[in-house]
């Protein structure tokens, strides 16, 4: 009974609970576009295309280091998106420590092990505006491009004409 107690004292209950890593889904309207995603550094630490799901790391390693990452969608037609991901203090850190770990939980073990975060917002689902100013009939010599519908800016769509 003493070794419970003492294990659960000298630990933290984000600790036991939490992990290191987080997993991100990033999606987008439309799909296939481009992803980048810095770090607080400005590291680059993943580029792919919409859909996809990423493993973030939610400590920089440091006490009470949270990290915190910008995720860039872009796709050609379409305005680009910046949305922030920052991490923040999880449930298993606020509410576990005060029935489990103490003190030595909330201020020593939790902070750094890193498990006590979760990122914020826990998933991406960004829909892309249409940049009204782009298109991408680069031609100059009067040829005409093929392009999907769904490329095509929602502000030109009513110049369409259908030939079949």
């Amino acid at each position: 009974m003493a070794l419970a107690v003492l294990a659960a004292a000298l630990t933290g209950c984000a600790t036991i609970m939490g992990s290191p890593t987080q997993t991100l889904p990033i999606g987008s309207t439309p799909s296939d576009a481009d992803i980048m995603i810095t770090d607080e550094s400005g590291i680059q630490v993943f580029a792919g295309k919409t859909p996809t799901s990423v493993t973030l790391n939610k400590s920089t390693g440091r006490y009470w280091g949270g990290k915190k990452f910008t995720v860039t969608i872009s796709k050609p037609g379409y305005k680009t998106q910046v949305i922030p991901v920052a991490a923040g203090a999880n449930g298993w850190y606020i509410a576990g420590n005060l029935i489990f770990g103490g003190l030595i939980g909330w201020f020593v073990v939790d902070p750094l092990s890193g498990n006590m975060y979760t990122l914020s917002p826990e998933s991406v689902a960004s829909s892309l505006p249409a940049d009204a100013t782009a298109h991408n009939n680069k031609t100059s010599d009067g040829s005409i491009s093929i392009v999907l519908l769904q490329d095509v800016p929602a502000s030109l769509r009513e110049n369409l004409v259908r030939v079949n």
